[in-house]
């Protein structure tokens, strides 16, 4: 399987490369970024690790065309790709903070996704093309100057319909917050439409972004994790019931105001919700564990690959140096061989 890491978007360029660099010594695969809103612009941010790494992939999770025109986001990772060597990534997604910023309403997002993912393709072939497109036409692009092995593409899919239509048009999936149960349902929709499309289930890409939170004390690691289940998407109605029963989920969804009110004050306590609540999602839903259990986290994710999940993205947090070492010491080489 292999092993990525995502950092923290509010660091500068010159962090950017260090991390970068740091964790492809400790040999991991991928580093991304959050694309989130007020923060550095992710693509020129990553330029300094592009010229000082030799191996790692970097990009942003996950990029809108509701944001970004999928031709000036074009022109942007293949910049980047050009500039790492063809070693730039992307995950093309429907939402996020920054369209809400900018008072935009998506509109038909399995569409624009999959326009945003053609687009992108077809400039990394390097030519002269037009694209016919219902939501993004383009009258002229010519990316000839793009000699670089092509970039990694993925959709951010996590609905049916979404997951359906990238097997048929992206390079790859990226998922957020799948449980391994959760990996296997998404696997029963994107494996029978890859074969539709004449495409091999096995060698297609599906990464998780999923949260890492391991500490040398599981207090430590709960402390970390507890602010951040509001950005979990595992708390929420459509996936709540992947981690607790039934009467736990209604207590959960009736207090998401305290998830959120954690969030916003970097705060561990979530009013109104049980620890035994609390501590069954951050036991089945992430990984916070104390290092001395980190056996359980490998195992964790050869269930993930058991259930057909080929990647996965690890979001740091605090301490990221610490995080990345230690992923590189007990992780990597248990799952990329």
């Amino acid at each position: 399987m292999r092993i990525d890491v995502i950092i923290e978007p509010d660091q500068s360029a010159r962090d950017f490369a260090r991390l970068g660099r740091l964790a492809e010594d400790c040999g991991i695969s991928g580093i991304w970024v959050p694309n989130n809103n007020n923060n550095r612009d992710p693509f020129v941010n990553f330029s300094a690790l592009a010229l000082e790494s030799s191996r790692i992939r970097m990009g942003p999770i996950a990029v809108s065309p509701f944001e970004l025109h999928p031709y000036k986001m074009a022109l942007a990772l293949l910049t980047l790709n050009e500039l790492s060597g063809g070693r730039a990534q992307i995950v093309v997604g429907a939402g996020g903070g920054t369209v809400q910023a900018m008072g935009k309403q998506p509109e038909r997002p399995v569409r624009a996704v999959r326009e945003a993912i053609e687009i992108l393709v077809k400039a990394a072939e390097g030519g002269k093309f037009r694209y016919e497109g219902e939501m993004f036409p383009i009258n002229w692009l010519n990316t000839s100057w793009a000699k670089s092995p092509a970039p990694a593409i993925y959709a951010g899919a996590n609905g049916p319909q979404m997951l359906a239509s990238a097997a048929r048009h992206a390079p790859g999936v990226m998922v957020s917050d799948f449980t391994p149960d959760r990996v296997r349902w998404a696997r029963k929709i994107l494996d029978p439409a890859l074969r539709d499309a004449g495409r091999t289930p096995g060698k297609f890409p599906l990464n998780n972004f999923w949260a890492w939170h391991v500490k040398e004390t599981r207090e430590a690691a709960h402390r970390e994790a507890r602010p951040w289940l509001c950005v979990r998407g595992t708390i929420y109605p459509k996936y709540i019931g992947d981690v607790v029963d039934e009467d736990e989920a209604r207590i959960v969804t009736e207090h998401l105001a305290s998830f959120a009110k954690a969030y916003y004050n970097r705060s561990p306590d979530i009013d109104g919700v049980p620890d035994a609540i609390i501590d069954k999602i951050l036991d089945r839903a992430v990984s916070a564990s104390p290092l001395s259990e980190i056996d359980r986290e490998v195992q964790r994710f050869r269930d993930f690959e058991a259930a057909g999940l080929t990647q996965i993205a690890l979001r740091i947090y605090e301490d990221p140096d610490a995080a990345i070492r230690m992923i590189g010491r007990h992780i990597v080489p248990a799952l990329s061989g």
